[in-house]
């Protein structure tokens, strides 16, 4: 008889490994049965390195019952050694319930990290969530950085549930005698990415084949591998170039994946908020490049202002 427990704690260990002895990490922990195996994996593999493991559950508010969940997760990770924060949020809904509610819940887990001086967080996205994210950039239109997925490692946010899979976790917490919780909202189709989990990935495992998760996660890895090749390479070229004051000429003789990174740099770099910049910005911007036929100055997020003068992309910021 197989068993998901050694699959799940050797992931864990595989990342606590790159800590060290007295540092102290987070867990975020909803009280499903992706973060309830990671919690408990975390106070196993962590307590061999002498590793301080601190869980992190966030109340949304958005259900009647979700004060008392959060009490609930707080007395589950007690019972395996885990001291866990409750932090309560308001979601303002201007993204959407889906988008808001995520940015809140990083938000407040963020501030956890900078409050306990944690040299991580440990996250429990799997597999199946890394499918579900390719599926949904394929439906946006998105570039090869969103549809490489989410990292095992960004900044202090650790995955390493990234090559398990949910039934894994819902095994593994059944195996330890872990009562996980559902949450509702996974059930709710007014969200994308239920959609996507309950109605087309099922429709394309019938249709097209078993294994459809699997090889979107697979593409994911791929994808990520040229996604860091190319933003290496843009980012070698901008060692040497005025960001400001480009010279239309050199950017013609760089393939177009190396252009569009260093023209979106440059938006920013001019005075553009963060996440403010679209495709459509900047193939307007890349097009007096490499469609130029005399178009007037673009004005851009932020009061950037991009003209082409004289053969160089000139830059700057025009604040009302």
């Amino acid at each position: 008889m197989t068993t998901a427990v050694p699959a799940v704690r050797n992931a864990v260990r595989v990342w606590l490994e790159k800590y060290e002895a007295g540092d102290k990490v987070l867990v975020a922990v909803s009280g499903g049965a992706d973060s309830l195996a990671l919690a408990y994996a975390l106070s196993v593999e962590a307590e061999k390195l002498a590793i301080s493991v601190i869980g992190v559950t966030v109340d949304h508010q958005l259900q009647s019952t979700s004060s008392e969940q959060a009490q609930r997760v707080v007395k589950q990770l007690s019972e395996f050694g885990i001291k866990c924060v409750i932090k309560k949020v308001t979601v303002d809904f201007k993204e959407g319930l889906e988008a808001s509610a995520r940015k809140a819940r990083y938000e407040a887990i963020n501030e956890v990290v900078e409050q306990e001086n944690a040299s991580a967080v440990f996250l429990g996205h799997t597999k199946d969530d890394q499918a579900e994210t390719v599926l949904l950039g394929l439906a946006r239109g998105s570039g090869t950085r969103s549809l490489s997925g989410m990292a095992h490692h960004n900044g202090k946010h650790v995955r390493p549930l990234l090559e398990i899979t949910r039934i894994q976790n819902e095994d593994f917490c059944k195996e330890v005698g872990l009562d996980y919780w559902k949450d509702p909202h996974n059930q709710d189709s007014q969200f994308a990415r239920v959609r996507v989990r309950n109605e087309a990935l099922p429709i394309l495992e019938k249709t097209i084949g078993p294994g459809i998760s699997d090889a979107l996660a697979r593409s994911a890895h791929l994808l990520r591998d040229d996604a860091d090749a190319l933003d290496h390479w843009a980012k070698r070229e901008e060692l040497h170039l005025d960001l400001h004051d480009l010279e239309c000429a050199h950017l013609e003789t760089l393939p177009r994946a190396i252009r569009t990174r260093i023209l979106r740099t440059a938006i920013y770099e001019a005075g553009a908020p963060s996440g403010s910049v679209s495709a459509d910005h900047v193939s307007a911007v890349e097009a007096l490049i490499s469609a130029w036929n005399g178009q007037s100055a673009l004005n851009l997020p932020g009061g950037v202002k991009v003209e082409r003068i004289s053969g160089r992309l000139s830059l700057s910021q025009h604040r009302p």
